[in-house]
């Protein structure tokens, strides 16, 4: 273990303060995004799970390619243009609903323009955090982003909900475009020497693809947890394409409420990423995962049985508390986990293609879940992603993951 901490990298810090700004970014477009659609442009929830569609598409189109793509050129400079991309779009967004001119199928392929940014973007992320630190501070690098993305789940919608409360969804969307252009500018300020990747003169675009689909769904324990995260996203992509609806039209909850229900799980999920890296030492990356994925499902059987007004909005909160551990908990340790044991020449594959079929997911699971909820009702389409979120937890739990831990050298 070396002796200085990851605060001591300034390439590591800049980057950190540059997710602070993406990730305020993106949880606030979250909140305001869906208002935007249900206070702006009257959508129901067919129209909700159209847009979020669109916004993850995108993953399914280029996701494979992405990591492909990343893994022949340096990725800092696809992290800085994936950035602009989004503050631009997200600015577009803002711009055209102040004046009456945005419409659902604009607002569709501005949010896929996004999207397509995003898959770039993380694809190119995960791949270059192990650039700016040693491998072996990797868990504690991974902790530290992740408690920074909780915060920002916090901070985000309440930030979103307040913007919206004294102003409109609009404004809070053009928040997103200045925070991604800030991004952008801390990235741009990295100095840190990354060869480009050696060219390989018998590359092609088709056997790279399978490269790196094979090292994931033949790897003993990477394949079931790809699985088991698929099926994560699938499930919780159906129960949150309601969620906001939901809370608002059913539960009779307001846009701050709303907000500060939803930053519950950044404020839990700060908690969990930092117990995160002592749990492994403690007790294994594998049987700390298994457990935060079982507090999903437990989380939003809240969010099922919550009746309207004050007593709802608390269930609520507790739900999403619960479902906030789990994910601070889980993310910094598979995050670690998996890039550990993946060599550096696959890892923008390896991340491209896990990302891309869980984005894709939910690509597939938004507009089912926003036209069975416009027939059948909300409650239901939430039950079905509960059901779907045990069945990803006892994928994890019967797989070689649950027994997972740190290479030895990276220990």
């Amino acid at each position: 273990m070396p002796s200085r901490g990851v605060l001591a990298y300034p390439a590591f810090v800049r980057m950190w303060f540059s997710d602070t700004a993406s990730s305020l970014g993106a949880f606030t477009f979250g909140l305001a995004l869906q208002l935007l659609l249900i206070e702006t442009l009257s959508a129901d929830q067919a129209a909700i799970g159209f847009v979020r569609s669109a916004q993850w598409l995108p993953a399914l189109a280029v996701g494979l390619l992405a990591g492909v793509l990343i893994d022949r050129v340096r990725r800092r400079p696809v992290l800085i243009a994936a950035d602009a991309v989004t503050a631009l779009a997200a600015g577009a967004i803002g711009a055209l609903a102040l004046t009456g001119l945005l419409t659902v199928p604009v607002l569709a392929a501005l949010v896929a323009l996004v999207g397509a940014a995003s898959m770039f973007y993380h694809a190119a992320h995960q791949s270059y955090l192990p650039r700016l630190v040693p491998m072996e501070l990797l868990p504690v690098a991974n902790a530290r982003i992740e408690q920074t993305a909780t915060a920002a789940e916090a901070i985000g919608p309440l930030v979103g909900g307040v913007l919206i409360k004294l102003s409109s969804a609009p404004v809070a969307i053009l928040f997103t475009a200045a925070s991604r252009a800030a991004s952008a500018a801390l990235l741009a300020s990295i100095r840190v020497e990354e060869p480009a990747p050696q060219r390989q003169p018998d590359r092609h675009l088709w056997r790279e693809l399978k490269q790196g689909g094979s090292w994931v769904y033949r790897h003993r324990t990477l394949a079931r947890y790809a699985v088991s995260l698929h099926l994560w996203f699938l499930s919780n992509s159906a129960i949150m394409t309601v969620f906001v609806f939901h809370a608002t039209e059913v539960l009779g909850l307001d846009a701050l409420t709303v907000g500060l229900v939803l930053s519950c799980a950044g404020v839990s999920g700060v908690i969990g990423a930092g117990l995160a890296p002592r749990a492994a030492e403690r007790f294994s990356v594998g049987p700390v995962c298994v457990v935060a994925m079982w507090l999903h499902p437990v989380a939003f059987l809240f969010l099922l049985f919550a009746p309207p007004g004050f007593a709802g909005a608390a269930l609520l909160v507790v739900g999403q508390l619960v479902n906030g551990l789990g994910a601070g908990l889980k993310g910094p340790l598979d995050l670690s986990y998996r890039n550990a044991v993946t060599p550096d020449r696959l890892r923008a594959r390896m991340n491209g293609t896990i990302r891309a079929f869980n984005w894709g997911s939910i690509a597939v699971a938004a507009p089912l879940a926003g036209l069975t909820a416009t027939m059948y009702g909300n409650r239901p389409v939430i039950a079905v992603g509960i059901a779907g979120l045990v069945a990803a937890a006892l994928v994890l739990s019967l797989s070689p993951f649950r027994s997972a831990r740190m290479p030895a050298a990276y220990a």
